[in-house]
């Protein structure tokens, strides 16, 4: 599994990081900008992202516009919705209007509150067919 580690607080980049280490290759960006380069590097190259944890409040640019855009690039490539990147928003932020537009606006798959607990997490990626 490919994973994109997103998120503006090292802290929490060293955590995720951590925590998928064992069952992932993790490449990691400090705001929006650099993930959707990546994610765009990523797509170029044939070796897509399978997953990508991302936080929603970050400088450059948020994660709600890094989602928008992320999925912009799978549907210019021709990626269909089996092969699309699992993505799951991280975020101290536990505020319904950002959830609703991070799932709506933005395509995210997923949800979890900072901090985020490692057995959720691994129980998270097993429930959508990410780990055995």
């Amino acid at each position: 599994m490919r994973a994109l580690i997103v998120d503006d607080d090292f802290y929490s980049r060293v955590t995720l990081h951590d925590m998928l280490r064992p069952v992932a290759e993790c490449d990691i960006a400090v705001n929006g900008e650099e993930a959707v380069g990546a994610f765009r590097r990523a797509l170029k190259e044939g070796r897509p992202y399978d997953l990508a944890c991302m936080d929603l409040i970050m400088p450059e640019m948020d994660g709600q516009q890094a989602l928008r855009e992320m999925r912009a690039l799978e549907d210019e490539a021709g990626v269909g919705n089996a092969g699309r990147c699992f993505i799951l928003v991280v975020s101290m932020v536990d505020d319904n209007r950002e959830t609703n537009e991070a799932f709506f606006l933005g395509g995210a798959d997923c949800f979890l509150v900072k901090p985020i607990d490692e057995a959720r997490l691994m129980a998270e990626l097993r429930g959508h067919g990410l780990l055995d």
